[in-house]
């Protein structure tokens, strides 16, 4: 996920994304606990892709706010 796409979405389309994330990272770490995960790689991936949405989102809630 690239944070210039993340920059067209709306403050609304980004904090959906972030719950997403958040229980999709999850059910990652409760795979893993389990020795259930096929895949450790995707845990790093959406630990990242959680951190830019939040970034993002943390970007545009400053520029309403000095904009208001």
């Amino acid at each position: 996920m690239k944070a210039s796409a993340l920059r067209e979405q709306t403050i609304e389309g980004l904090e959906s994304e972030a719950v997403e994330l958040a229980q999709q990272l999850f059910k990652l770490r409760f795979q893993q606990a389990t020795g259930q995960l096929e895949n450790p790689g995707k845990l790093r991936a959406v630990r990242r892709d959680l951190a830019r949405v939040k970034t993002v989102l943390t970007e545009k809630k400053k520029a309403a706010q000095r904009s208001a």
